[in-house]
């Protein structure tokens, strides 16, 4: 197995702690699923949220899928001018048989903007 880097990002409809749970509980799920990685090929989990999501950490939502053994960290986004607001991004980081180029990077709600060249 090799260590991979993924990356994801979604965008909450508002900065609501129900909202944040279920938005990054989606993204975490679809990383995972469209992967096919185990919580046990996991190792650690970046998490980094734009200035205006102050409700929670994005972090408190991924240890409700159960990972409760993979360090997670959140860190704010910088604050660009003009940049998309409500956004949480992701850097997965996990062991896998998948080459960099069988990698699938997601994104989901309005964060699809964020990466126009992925399908």
């Amino acid at each position: 197995m090799t260590v991979r880097a993924i990356r994801g990002a979604t965008q909450l409809e508002a900065d609501a702690i129900g909202e944040m749970d279920k938005k990054v509980s989606e993204l975490i799920t679809a990383i995972l699923q469209a992967n096919s990685i185990s919580k046990t090929d996991l190792i650690s989990i970046l998490f980094t949220a734009t200035p205006d999501l102050v409700s929670t950490f994005p972090a408190t939502a991924a240890r409700t899928l159960g990972l409760s053994d993979v360090p997670l960290i959140c860190a704010q986004e910088i604050d660009v001018k003009g940049a998309m607001e409500r956004v949480v991004r992701v850097m997965v980081h996990t062991n896998s048989e998948l080459s960099n180029g069988e990698i699938q990077h997601i994104y989901l709600h309005g964060a699809k903007e964020l990466r126009k060249d992925l399908p």
